[in-house]
């Protein structure tokens, strides 16, 4: 009996690959389709970047014949392909059709009410928050909403950062959402996640030119008037920074808490010190600090960077008596999937699996 063959390598994938015919006679390497390959303990995964979503809907058929090509080979384990196109321009997102049901003004004075601003049937909210802009924090929002779904929990996720509202993009979602009665929002779903942002209901090229009353009301309408349904869990994406938002959210509603997240870097530290600052200020516990873009591993050599420092957050969790929930690592694969609208968590492989070891965590702690 032949010894069982060693585990793939990547120079052998990439010849594989390069020989593997797309439907119209090329392959993926020729056509720069390829993103992201990474060959560990006889895993493959990687990227399939189509120029269009039509071409991506063209190649689904492709991808399932690849990786089941790919998983019959010799010193192969599992194989996760993903497939990827850019999203449609803002002109080419879908409009209202002349039937549709009666609009909804958002945006406006908030309206005076005794009660807090909790939505009926949602069992907790957790407020997202950073000290400053491009620390990931949106993306983490998505990621742990659909890791948290994939760990069997009923998640709402709210982007509240009413200037700059990403969510829409990177969880696949362009279509606005109806009104039947012109004072309730029915909120979309995808990836198991119930979801509302503004950006769904203005033009994706629109600033929001808004000032602090107008924030408010905007909140409190996405707070109370969409139908939530019963939640475990509701993910508040908050703007970065200690604005109107993030204090309207923690003085009118009842929070389970919130979690900041930062880079380790030491000037994104000192923002996030205020952060925690500011929730202290309104009272709100503080669930912990997440460390993200804690590394970048080299797809070629293995080799890990850490571009902006290393184990500062958990230093600064420990000094300031909250809990440290883990590290995020930089990848091109979550980049990549949360611009075509299917969250990495969703998927499978290293990225993934972080954020199903946070998610695990929360629900364990109880904070989830």
């Amino acid at each position: 009996m032949s010894e069982k063959k060693s585990q793939v390598t990547q120079p052998e994938v990439e010849a594989f690959l390069s020989q593997f015919s797309l439907p119209d006679g090329s392959n993926l390497v020729a056509r720069d389709m390829l993103r992201a390959l990474r060959v560990e303990n006889g895993r493959i995964t990687f990227i399939i970047e189509a120029e269009s979503p039509e071409a991506a809907r063209a190649l689904e058929g492709t991808r399932a014949d690849l990786q089941q090509t790919l998983e019959q080979l010799a010193g192969v384990s599992a194989v996760s392909i993903a497939l990827t196109a850019p999203t449609q321009a803002p002109s080419q997102t879908a409009k209202p059709s002349a039937d549709a049901p009666p609009s909804l003004k958002i945006g406006g004075h908030a309206k005076p009410q005794s009660e807090p601003m909790n939505p009926k049937g949602v069992a907790r909210i957790i407020a997202i928050g950073s000290g400053k802009g491009g620390v990931g924090k949106s993306t983490l929002s998505s990621n742990l909403a659909v890791a948290l779904a994939r760990q069997g929990r009923k998640v709402g996720l709210l982007d509240a950062d009413i200037y700059g509202p990403s969510q829409p993009r990177m969880m696949g979602l362009s279509k606005r959402p109806a009104s039947p009665d012109g004072k309730t929002i029915l909120p979309l779903h995808n990836h198991g996640v119930t979801f509302m942002s503004i950006g769904l209901m203005l033009p994706e090229e629109k600033a929001v030119v808004w000032r602090g009353p107008m924030l408010m009301g905007a909140l409190q309408q996405m707070m109370t008037q969409v139908e939530w349904g019963e939640l475990d869990i509701l993910l508040v994406d908050l703007p970065p920074g200690t604005g109107d938002v993030a204090m309207t959210l923690c003085q009118r509603s009842k929070l389970t808490g919130a979690i900041v997240v930062s880079t380790p870097q030491d000037v994104a530290l000192l923002d996030a010190r205020k952060a925690l600052d500011m929730f202290a200020t309104l009272k709100t516990p503080v669930l912990g600090l997440i460390e993200n873009m804690s590394g970048f591993v080299c797809p070629e050599c293995g080799h890990e960077a850490h571009i902006f420092g290393q184990g500062g957050v958990a230093a600064e969790a420990e000094k300031m008596g909250v809990p440290f929930l883990g590290a995020l690592p930089i990848s091109l694969e979550t980049r990549l999937a949360g611009d075509a609208g299917t969250p990495i968590a969703a998927s499978e492989g290293a990225a993934a699996e972080a954020y199903a070891q946070l998610a695990a965590r929360l629900v364990a702690g109880g904070m989830a």
